[in-house]
């Protein structure tokens, strides 16, 4: 699409990088009364990717909201990333996604064809999910926002919650981390098109194949890494099950052209939150500080982190490798010892 307008620049934060704090956040919910109910599996108290209600001793309903501010100056590819980004919480919790409504903000004098290609872009990635966008709702507002409510569907007794992981189990990922200091850089016009090309189709690419592979085996825990970065998320998956975590950073994928920026300082805002929120967590050892940087980096569409029993990682490391973007083991989960949750090597 032709377009004059550079939709990055109507926006203060890019992507989940708008995302509150994991820290304040919980200071944000704390003393709100939870009300107990039996078929509520799954509720905001647990710091997980989305609720989940049961309707029968077959079926549970898998529920999330997630919206953000631009993060692609193409209206259609920022459409698609919002879409791909917030169906990815239903399939963290091992659901299929089923329905979506359309959640937006726009600029009282916007283009009615930007706003349309920004709905075009959504609902093709919803298409693509095999879900459907029923509806939604939209406002008025100087900076332009757009996500989804999207509901899918469970078996109760397959919910994958970020707070199961056990001793033992080996943790797999699936999509290369940096993105968010790529689209700082991108903001900064610092990034060349290669790399942001790279970087849209990472974001642009569901967790669809990743969810079909993992529910074949015997996984006790799953997050989608999004705003608070691998180790914010991580973090979360360590205090929920209440173990402890070993991270191999030359395992994973590190984006090269990330690395580097990271290494100039050329970091996203949210970096820094979420690094107060978890460094008090985290064992860096001797791994360097630019790395350790990529890491606490807030994620935009980020791949899936499981947490799998030992006997079933080979197997469902090999099929990964098959579909996702990059099938990285970089972990293992032991008992809590005290101290640090996360530790880096």
């Amino acid at each position: 699409m032709n377009n004059e307008i550079k939709l990055t620049k109507l926006a203060n934060c890019a992507g989940c990088g708008a995302k509150v704090g994991a820290g304040v956040l919980s200071q944000l919910l704390e003393g709100i009364r939870v009300h107990s109910d039996p078929n509520l599996l799954v509720g905001f108290d647990k710091s997980d990717d989305a609720s989940v209600y049961r309707i029968s001793d077959e079926l549970a309903l898998v529920q999330t909201v997630d919206f953000f501010p631009p993060i692609a100056d193409d209206p259609y590819t920022f459409g698609a990333i919002a879409a791909t980004n917030a169906l990815s919480d239903v399939y963290a919790m091992g659901g299929e996604p089923k329905l979506a409504l359309n959640i937006m903000a726009v600029p009282a004098d916007m283009p009615k064809e930007v706003v349309h290609e920004i709905l075009r872009g959504g609902y093709d990635k919803v298409y693509e999910a095999g879900a459907l966008i029923t509806g939604g709702h939209s406002i008025l507002d100087p900076e332009p926002k757009y996500g989804l409510a999207v509901t899918g569907f469970v078996h109760p007794d397959r919910v994958l919650t970020n707070s199961g992981a056990r001793p033992g189990d080996v943790l797999l990922f699936t999509k290369p981390i940096g993105i968010g200091i790529l689209t700082t850089a991108a903001k900064a016009e610092l990034a060349d098109e290669a790399t942001m090309a790279k970087a849209l189709r990472l974001m642009t690419t569901l967790n669809k194949s990743a969810r079909d592979a993992m529910v074949k085996y015997r996984v006790h825990a799953c997050t989608d890494v999004t705003g608070f970065g691998l180790l914010g998320h991580t973090c979360e998956m360590a205090q929920g099950s209440d173990v402890q975590i070993t991270l191999r950073t030359g395992d994973m994928d590190l984006i090269g052209e990330s690395l580097e920026f990271a290494r100039m300082g050329l970091l996203p805002e949210g970096m820094y939150r979420n690094r107060q929120f978890a460094e008090k967590y985290v064992d860096g050892g001797a791994v360097e500080l630019a790395v350790q940087d990529m890491l606490y980096d807030p994620q935009t569409s980020g791949g899936l982190l499981i947490a799998v029993d030992p006997d079933d990682a080979p197997a469902l490391f090999a099929e990964l490798q098959s579909c996702v973007p990059s099938a990285q083991c970089l972990g293992t989960v032991e008992e809590y010892k005290g101290g640090a949750r996360i530790y880096l090597q």
